[in-house]
């Protein structure tokens, strides 16, 4: 059994109904007149959605990494071929210094 609490405002008891009360609930109800459906509120025919500039701009940057790949083929090569080649060298500093920043972002 589930709850229905969609609709209950201040002043309003809960009510209990089960997914079958609910479904004969929608079959039994009628598709409302012209008068009625001139005074249903915009929000019941319809809703409007608005986005603000900075919704958009992050639509915008969305779509612009998504023409970037996920990874940098020509530096994956770079780095497998200097593996390979011995050549490869990792900067200690560089990596202590990362590895301390990672720690300090999870632990605090």
């Amino acid at each position: 059994m589930s709850v229905d609490l969609n609709g209950i405002g201040p002043g309003q008891v809960n009510t209990t109904r089960t997914t079958a009360d609910k479904a004969s609930g929608n079959q039994t109800s009628q598709a409302p007149t012209g008068e009625q459906a001139k005074a249903q509120s915009p929000a019941a025919r319809g809703e409007n959605v608005n986005l603000s500039n900075q919704a958009k701009n992050l639509k915008q940057l969305e779509q612009k990494l998504g023409d970037y790949p996920e990874m940098d083929d020509d530096r994956i090569e770079q780095i497998r071929s200097a593996l390979e080649n011995g050549t490869y060298k990792v900067d200690a500093q560089k990596l202590a210094q990362k590895m301390l920043e990672m720690d300090k972002s999870i632990f605090g």
